[in-house]
């Protein structure tokens, strides 16, 4: 039996083959498209997503059954100890305290982490847990270490369209259609568990710079060097020649010397802020 087990959620952005191979277990979100249920990664690809979204069909997002959740926990418990959960920020949805809630059940052998992050932020919290898991760190030393350290990370993102937080009630129409009509590119940010505007930009090469400087700026204000974090991004859609270009742009702005994670958005995120997103995430490395 080993002593560990490292779950998380699909909004991490880690895939089912990719979690096969790291050996971990990739919880699918659920949404519905136009009322039927889908879950990310199973039986809905990015590219059926994006064509789905982009032609106005009515997606939804939920969160995993308590049921299922219990059902995957109790079978990963016979081969395991202790279990870690690291679901996405409890700030963004319902799911992480539904999930601490399910854990009084399981006899203090799942610990569930609320340390805040989303997308790659998140996956980079799922590789520290692996890390600690390994050198025989117990499941509640891992949770402590991992939500002393949630506050050690910056997520910006720029928008490319203001529709779908209007449309999920995150914005007034009124705003959103001021957006549209001055074709301002908002770059927001997620700090702890606070989705809040950043700045607005004019243009996408504006957007990049703000987020490059804003990602400086934290650097300087906690005095880490590039060496002391990871610097990640993730996008939403399938442009890949402008991510391409704006990864070229992060690696030399900020002196980058190691491979940078880039991943798409998961589904249920991009489902409320569009395609053609484009974040720039700063986390502090486990030490």
């Amino acid at each position: 039996m080993g002593n560990v087990a490292i779950i998380t959620d699909s909004n991490s952005g880690i895939t089912q083959k990719e979690a096969r191979d790291l050996g971990i277990n990739v919880v699918p979100m659920p949404f519905f498209v136009d009322g039927e249920l889908h879950y990310e990664d199973i039986d809905f690809s990015q590219e059926d997503f994006y064509r789905m979204l982009t032609t106005d069909h009515d997606i939804s997002t939920s969160q995993p059954s308590a049921g299922d959740l219990a059902d995957l926990w109790t079978k990963v418990l016979k081969d395991y100890e202790e279990i870690v959960y690291i679901p996405m920020s409890s700030g963004l949805s319902g799911s992480c305290s539904a999930a601490m809630a399910l854990a009084e059940d399981f006899d203090g052998r799942v610990v569930v982490v609320n340390n805040q992050r989303i997308s790659v932020t998140q996956k980079i919290s799922v590789l520290d847990a692996m890390k600690m898991a390994g050198e025989g760190k117990s499941a509640r030393e891992i949770k402590d270490t991992l939500e002393e350290m949630k506050f050690l990370s910056s997520i910006y993102i720029t928008l490319s369209t203001l529709k779908y937080l209007k449309k999920g009630g995150r914005l007034t129409p009124a705003a959103a259609a001021l957006g549209t009509l001055l074709r301002i590119k908002p770059v927001l940010q997620i700090k702890g568990e606070k989705l809040d505007s950043f700045a607005k930009a004019r243009t996408i090469k504006h957007a990049s710079e703000v987020m490059i400087g804003a990602v400086r700026k934290d650097m300087d204000t906690h005095g880490w060097g590039i060496d002391d974090v990871s610097i990640a991004i993730a996008f939403s859609g399938t442009n890949r020649t402008e991510i391409e270009k704006f990864r070229e742009e992060v690696i030399s702005s900020l002196g980058v010397k190691e491979e940078i994670l880039t991943d798409p958005l998961s589904l249920s995120v991009s489902c409320h802020i569009g395609d053609g997103a484009i974040a720039l995430t700063v986390t502090e490395k486990l030490k």
